[in-house]
């Protein structure tokens, strides 16, 4: 978060996933007309009739009109992997292709960020953006200068494989406005700096057991982690959320985590192969969502232009 990466430096560990946020761009028959197609379908001749904000905002940013877009997505949106920001980073990677402009990851990353964070005003920080630009696992800093450094993590073929099987995700169902939650903890007091210096730490010792090949420490750090994580403010977990993770560790998990700013949404579970039926039958009102590390980034995987 801002509030803290400009004062202190921050940290991230994350990875993406195979769940994907697709946008389509074409240019419109009608060239007068640019139409919209997500959850709702728009159809405007000025730009700034149109609704949906990041939309509104990118497009009249680059100055393009007259044309179709759609956008699907096999997560829904306010669950806590990052699905706005995902979106950010493809429409921009989308219409910079439509235009001939070339992009960087961490342009894209960058510019994602710019459209979030200062156009749009979200309380956000930047990890959504720069895990959905470049992809795969890493190691990601937050200056006080603002500049960002990705270093990815290197693991051993069996390593990854070791950390993937050791992994389970179990919607929890709903969504929330991520930003007010984000809003109660983005308040800068002298008691969450040191929590989330705290987590920092977590974030570094982490870096340095899974360059090791210690995958095993991350149940126990997602554990302390969480626990930090929940007591930066009153929305972040709730008694249901609770519940749910008291009941995965009674039944073998090491550690885990809700994932995104809080109040809903998916949960991360770190848990040992042999305890993993357990964990699933007590966590039985509960979804769970198979996944796999994704390493390419937000990709252009079609281009009739070129």
């Amino acid at each position: 978060m801002p509030d803290y990466y400009l004062r202190h430096d921050g940290c991230v560990i994350s990875t993406s996933i195979n769940k994907y946020m697709y946008i389509t761009l074409a240019r419109s028959f009608h060239q007068d007309v640019t139409q919209l197609k997500y959850s709702a379908v728009e159809r405007v001749k000025d730009l700034s009739q149109i609704q949906h904000p990041i939309f509104r905002e990118t497009l009249k940013k680059y100055g393009v009109s007259g044309v179709e877009i759609t956008s699907t997505s096999e997560i829904p949106s306010g669950t806590g992997l990052g699905s706005s920001s995902a979106f950010t980073v493809g429409l921009i990677n989308g219409i910079r292709t439509l235009c001939g402009m070339s992009c960087t990851k961490a342009l894209l990353a960058e510019e994602a960020c710019d459209m979030e964070i200062n156009r749009l005003g979200e309380p956000v920080g930047k990890q959504d953006q720069y895990a959905a630009a470049f992809g795969g696992l890493n190691y990601i800093q937050f200056k006080r200068d603002g500049a960002v450094e990705v270093t990815p993590i290197q693991l051993a073929e069996d390593d990854l494989q070791f950390l993937s099987d050791r992994l389970m995700m179990f919607y929890l169902g709903g969504t929330r406005n991520a930003s007010e939650i984000l809003k109660e903890y983005s308040v800068p007091t002298t008691k969450s700096a040191e929590k989330k210096t705290h987590m920092c730490e977590l974030v570094q010792r982490l870096y340095a057991d899974l360059s090791q090949g210690r995958i095993e420490a991350l149940g126990r750090t997602l554990d302390d982690g969480w626990q930090i994580k929940r007591s930066l403010a009153p929305d972040i977990s709730n008694g249901f959320i609770d519940d749910v993770y008291r009941r995965a560790m009674a039944s073998g998990a090491v550690g885990g985590k809700l994932l995104g700013a809080g109040g809903n949404g998916f949960m991360l579970f770190y848990v040992d192969p042999a305890d993993q039926n357990s964990v699933r039958q007590a966590l039985s009102d509960c979804r769970q969502m198979a996944f796999r590390f994704d390493h390419t980034g937000s990709s252009v995987v079609y281009n009739d232009e070129m």
